[in-house]
């Protein structure tokens, strides 16, 4: 049986600079996966790599069987992965309500003036309407509903991020540093949502973080970088008393814990 996603001997090259070097892993429907790392392992050039922001050196990708080589970004959204970035990533403008209705859209929309609004039917706004209200409960993000983006603060703003990617129907959600800002509490709620989402609408979901805390307490397997390398993978107990893992932390387990 193949895995959801299927990284096979990935490498990325920089000129002299190895930034990802034979990366292998394999993840399983309903995992909810993390990679973790100390600054510069690789982590977010490994989810580049994935979607088809770079071009692998060597190495290749599969998900659900289907090889991404050569895919563009676009076209591997359209497969279902879909992935969050570190910064807030929203309409800053627009209301909250209008951020979701737009990323609604733009999953069964494509030429930019209809996605503007022009030429697009009623049961299609009716449709990104419903959608975008669905996500505003799920988030806990209604009473912002009309609110610009701009104004939210700093927590919901990277929840409404969220919402944007969740409004596409991803598969697979790659999730680059979410908890990046967020204080213990929003912290909190965040692993629940990731729970939620995997348990309430069987998205699966590969988490990049520093916080280790996070990583520790929600994901099933883990995965460690080094340098490029990928250095342990397996349950959090393992990595917790992986040697190797806690020499990558500064030569203590403190971080680990």
């Amino acid at each position: 049986m193949t895995g959801v996603l299927e990284v096979s001997g990935l490498s990325k090259r920089f000129g002299g600079l190895t930034a990802v070097d034979r990366v292998s892993f394999t993840t399983d429907a309903g995992e909810l996966f993390g990679i973790i790392g100390p600054n510069g392992a690789g982590k977010t050039t490994l989810f580049n790599l994935v979607t088809g922001t770079l071009r692998p050196t060597a190495g290749r990708v599969r998900f659900r069987g289907e090889n991404l080589a050569g895919l563009r970004p676009d076209a591997v959204a359209r497969r279902g992965i879909v992935r969050t970035s570190q910064a807030t990533t929203i309409f800053r403008e627009a209301s909250v309500l209008d951020n979701l209705r737009r990323a609604h859209l733009l999953r069964t929309l494509h030429q930019p003036a209809r996605l503007l609004g022009r030429g697009v039917r009623a049961a299609e706004l009716a449709a990104a309407e419903a959608g975008a209200k669905e996500i505003l409960q799920l988030l806990a993000l209604d009473r912002f509903a009309s609110q610009k983006a701009r104004e939210l603060p700093y927590g919901s703003q990277k929840l409404l991020g969220l919402g944007i990617a969740l409004a596409t129907r991803p598969r697979l959600l790659l999730m680059d540093e979410p908890a990046a800002g967020l204080n213990s509490s929003e912290t909190d709620a965040l692993a629940d949502l990731f729970r939620r989402l995997r348990a309430e609408r069987g998205i699966d979901i590969v988490l990049v973080e520093h916080d280790v805390r996070l990583i520790m307490s929600v994901c099933d397997r883990i995965l460690v970088l080094n340098y490029g390398r990928a250095i342990a993978i397996g349950r959090p107990e393992e990595i917790r008393a992986n040697p190797e893992v806690i020499e990558a932390y500064l030569g203590g387990a403190d971080e680990l814990a």
